[in-house]
C-alpha cells in the first residue's frame, strides 16, 4: 500500500502544462451542424460565414483549455511532495490538490467559455472532421461559389494538405493553378504548423549546403517544435472527452481510478513528441525529431565556423544518445579547438526536456510493472536500463512469438511444383516484404501479349462501359476495360478476332491455376471478376501532376489507415481472396505497382509490369496496395479476383464459356459436313480400300489450329 501511495502522489505531482487565452465561445459543433445545413441549402453566404465561426471556435477552445489547465496546475500544485504527506493524512494532501485543480478548471473555463465546460463537448465523428480539416473542403466550395477565388484556394489548399489523397480536392487544386485570377500566394495553409515550415526550409538548404540559412531555420523550427510540445502537452491534462464513452474501462476503486487518469495523462505525453514530430497529411512521424534537429545544428554550425554553437549542440544530442561515437570523437575536436578549459554544456531547454521525459517515463514503466497495462515508448534513445526487466522479458517473449508468426507463415508458404512448365518465381513474400505476395514472371510469350493488346484496342472502341473516358481514378489518365464477356460478344459480331477472345480466357484461367496451386493447393478458386484493362496518360494533364493511378486500397476491405484497420464490410467486395495481374507491355513510364504499410504512405515494395509478369497477393489488410501515375504511354494488363465462395463466382464468366463452346460446335458442323462428304465420294472407288485393315485417316485442322506444331513455349495458350 505504501509503495502504492508513493506511486500515486508522484503521478499528481508529475502532472502539467503550458498558457494563454481566448474569448467567450459558441460550441463549435453546432456551428459547424449549421454551417453544413446552409451549405447544402445552397446558401454560400451564411455557409461561409457559419463555417468560419465553428473554426475559430475550435481553435479558441483548445486555446482556452491549453491555457486554464497551465494556470490551474501552477495555482493547484501538490506542494511538499511526499514528506508533507507523511506529516499528516496523505488523502487530505493528495485529494485537496485534485479537489482544487478541478474547481480552478471548472471556474477558469466557464468564464472563459460562457458557459459549463459540458457544453463543448463534440462527438467523436464531429471531433475528427475538425482534426481531418473536413469544415475547409466545404468551405472551399462556398467561397468559390462566392466568387472570393484568394479565400476558395487557401481553403482548398489547407484541405488538401492534411489530405494529399483526396482526389477530387487534387483536381480542384490543379483547376485553380490554370487559373488567371489565382496567385502563387494564394496557395497557403491556414492551418499552418510553424515548425514543420521552418524545418522543412532548413533541411532544403542544409542539402543545398547553403548553412547559415539552415542554422536560422533549424533554430526557429527547434523553437517552435519545443513550444508545440508544451501546448500539446497541456491538452493532456484535465477531464478527457472520450472519458465517458469508455466507463466501463475505468478501474473500480476511487484511488485506482485517480491513478489509471494521471498515468493516461504521463502516456499523453509522452505521445506528444508523435504528434509534433508528424507532418499534416501523414500518418507515421519522422523518427528522432527533436534529436535530429540538434544533430544538422552541430553540423552547420561547424561549417559555418561557429564551433562553441556546433559543441553546445553537440553535448544536447549526447543527452539523447550519450555513447554515440561520431558525435564523442566530435566533441573532443570541439574541446580541443576551444580550449579544455572552456565549459561546453548542453541547452538548458533541452536538458529540462530529457529529464522530464526520463521522470515521466520512470513513472509509466513502475506503473505498467506494479498495476498493469500497456506502454508504447515512442522514443528510440530511451535507455535500456530504464525499462524494468519484467518488460523487457515481456518484450523478448512478443518478439520470439512474432518471430514463430513469421516462421509459421514462411512454413505455409511452402509451396508444391506449379502447374505448367517455363514459369518463373521471380519474387516471394520475403523478398517483397510482406505476406502473402508472390512474382511470377514467363506466363505469356510476346506473341500472345501481342494478340491480347490488339483486343485491347476493341476496348477504346466498344468496351464494358469506360469506352477511353477519363479515369475513376484519376482525371489525368484514360480508362478503357473489357469484360470476357464483352470480348467474346465482340468476337461473335466479327468485330475481334476469335482467337484473341478466346485468348484472354485461357491466359485468365491459366493466372488461376497457377495462383490456386501457389497459395491455396487442394481448394478451389473461382474467379470473381476478370477485366482486361489499359490505362493511358493524357499527355496534356501531366505537367505538375502529383496523384496516383489508383490510390492505395485493400481489395477485400475498406482501409483505415489512421486507425490502422480495415474494415471488411460492404462497399468492399468482402468475398475476395486473392488477386492477380497480369501485365501485357512495358513500353509506357510509370505505372508500377506498389505496396505499403497499413498507414498507406510507408511503401513496402514495388513491381514493374513486363509483358507476362503475372503479380498475385491475397485480398486482405495485410496487402494494401495502389499503382503509380502512369505519366507516358498506355499501359495495359488483365486484372484478376478470385474467391473461395462459389456462390459470389463470375456470372459473365460462365456466358462467356457458353459462348466460346457454341463457337467451337458451329465451326465444327461444317468440319462433319464435310469428312461426310469425303466419305461418299471416296465410296466410288477412288481410294483403294485394304480387305483386311482400314482407312487411312485424312487430318484436318481447324482454322488457327497449325499453332499446334510451334514450340512449347509458344502454345501456353493451348494448354490451359
Amino acid at each position: 500500500m505504501a509503495s502504492f501511495c508513493c506511486l500515486f502522489f508522484l503521478l499528481l505531482l508529475a502532472a502539467s502544462t503550458a498558457a494563454t487565452s481566448p474569448g467567450r465561445l459558441v460550441p463549435y459543433d453546432l456551428l459547424y451542424a449549421d454551417g453544413v445545413r446552409a451549405y447544402f441549402a445552397r446558401d454560400w453566404g451564411r455557409a461561409a460565414e457559419l463555417l468560419q465561426r465553428a473554426l475559430h471556435s475550435y481553435a479558441g477552445l483548445r486555446e482556452a483549455r491549453r491555457a486554464c489547465r497551465a494556470s490551474c496546475r501552477r495555482e493547484a500544485a501538490f506542494l511538499g511532495g511526499p514528506a508533507a504527506a507523511a506529516e499528516g493524512p496523505w488523502e487530505a494532501a493528495l485529494f485537496g490538490g485534485v479537489l482544487q485543480r478541478a474547481d480552478c478548471l471548472q471556474h477558469c473555463l466557464g468564464s472563459r467559455l460562457g458557459a459549463a465546460p459540458s457544453a463543448h463537448r463534440a462527438s467523436r465523428a464531429i471531433r475528427r472532421d475538425f482534426e481531418q480539416r473536413e469544415p475547409y473542403n466545404y468551405l472551399q466550395v462556398a467561397f468559390f461559389q462566392l466568387k472570393k477565388l484568394d479565400q476558395a484556394v487557401s481553403a482548398a489548399h489547407t484541405f488538401f494538405v492534411a489530405n494529399p489523397q483526396h482526389l477530387q480536392m487534387r483536381e480542384d487544386i490543379e483547376k485553380y493553378r490554370r487559373m488567371s485570377g489565382v496567385k502563387s500566394d494564394n496557395f497557403r495553409d491556414l492551418e499552418a504548423t510553424p515548425h514543420w515550415e521552418a524545418y522543412e526550409a532548413g533541411v532544403q538548404h542544409y542539402n543545398a549546403d547553403e548553412y547559415l540559412q539552415a542554422v536560422a531555420r533549424l533554430e526557429e523550427s527547434l523553437t517552435e517544435a519545443l513550444s508545440a510540445l508544451e501546448e500539446c502537452r497541456a491538452l493532456c491534462e484535465g477531464p478527457w472527452e472520450d472519458e465517458e464513452e469508455e466507463e466501463e474501462d475505468m478501474q473500480p476503486g476511487l484511488y485506482e481510478a485517480v491513478a489509471a487518469h494521471y498515468i493516461q495523462v504521463l502516456k499523453c505525453r509522452q505521445q506528444c513528441v508523435l504528434e509534433i514530430a508528424t507532418k499534416p497529411g501523414r500518418i507515421s512521424a519522422t523518427e528522432d525529431f527533436i534529436p535530429s534537429h540538434l544533430d544538422l545544428l552541430q553540423f552547420a554550425y561547424d561549417q559555418v565556423g561557429n564551433q562553441a554553437l556546433a559543441a553546445e549542440c553537440a553535448a544536447s544530442y549526447l543527452l539523447f544518445y550519450p555513447t554515440d561515437e561520431p558525435l564523442l570523437e566530435k566533441m573532443k575536436q570541439y574541446r580541443t579547438a576551444l580550449g579544455e578549459d572552456t565549459a561546453v554544456t548542453a541547452r538548458e531547454s533541452i536538458q529540462h526536456y530529457v529529464q522530464r521525459s526520463l521522470m515521466e517515463k520512470k513513472l509509466i514503466y513502475y506503473a505498467v510493472e506494479h498495476l498493469g497495462g500497456t506502454f508504447n515508448d515512442p522514443d528510440l534513445w530511451t535507455p535500456d536500463e530504464l525499462i524494468p526487466e519484467s518488460l523487457k522479458e515481456k518484450h523478448r517473449e512478443d518478439q520470439e512469438k512474432q518471430k514463430q508468426e513469421t516462421l509459421d507463415v514462411e512454413e505455409s508458404e511452402k509451396r508444391g511444383p506449379l502447374p505448367f512448365e517455363g514459369i518463373a518465381v521471380t519474387m516471394d513474400s520475403r523478398q517483397m516484404n510482406g505476406t502473402q505476395r508472390v512474382v511470377f514472371d514467363r506466363v505469356l510469350t510476346e506473341s500472345e501479349c501481342k494478340d491480347l493488346l490488339r483486343l485491347t484496342k476493341a476496348a477504346g472502341e466498344a468496351g464494358d462501359g469506360y469506352r477511353a473516358r477519363r479515369s475513376p481514378h484519376t482525371p489525368h489518365e484514360r480508362f478503357e476495360g473489357l469484360t470476357v464477356l464483352k470480348a467474346m460478344q465482340l468476337a461473335q459480331n466479327g468485330d475481334v478476332d476469335w482467337r484473341d477472345a478466346k485468348l484472354l480466357l485461357q491466359a485468365s484461367e491459366k493466372s488461376r491455376r497457377i495462383i490456386e496451386s501457389y497459395f491455396a493447393p487442394g481448394k478451389k478458386l473461382h474467379f470473381s471478376f476478370t477485366h482486361l484493362v489499359c490505362r493511358t496518360a493524357v499527355d496534356e494533364e501531366q505537367e505538375g501532376r502529383m496523384d496516383l493511378s489508383h490510390p492505395v486500397h485493400a481489395d477485400n476491405c475498406l482501409l483505415d489507415p489512421e486507425g490502422q484497420e480495415c474494415w471488411r464490410e460492404p462497399p468492399a467486395y468482402v468475398y475476395r481472396d486473392y488477386s492477380g495481374i497480369l501485365y501485357l507491355n512495358d513500353d509506357f513510364q510509370g505505372g508500377g505497382l506498389f505496396f505499403t504499410e497499413m498507414d498507406t504512405v510507408t511503401v513496402t515494395a514495388e513491381v514493374h509490369p513486363k509483358c507476362g509478369r503475372l503479380v498475385a497477393f491475397s485480398s486482405g489488410k495485410e496487402n494494401p496496395h495502389g499503382v503509380w501515375a502512369v505519366s507516358r504511354g498506355r499501359r495495359c494488363a488483365i486484372a484478376l479476383w478470385y474467391t473461395h465462395s462459389q456462390e459470389h463466382a463470375e456470372q459473365e464468366r460462365v456466358k462467356a464459356e457458353e459462348l466460346m463452346e457454341q463457337r467451337a460446335v458451329e465451326q465444327d458442323q461444317p468440319d462433319r459436313e464435310e469428312r461426310q462428304a469425303d466419305h461418299s465420294s471416296r465410296s466410288s472407288s477412288e481410294l483403294p480400300v485394304s480387305s483386311g485393315g482400314a482407312r487411312p485417316t485424312i487430318r484436318r485442322h481447324k482454322p488457327g489450329s497449325d499453332r499446334m506444331q510451334q514450340p512449347k513455349e509458344l502454345r501456353a495458350r493451348d494448354e490451359f
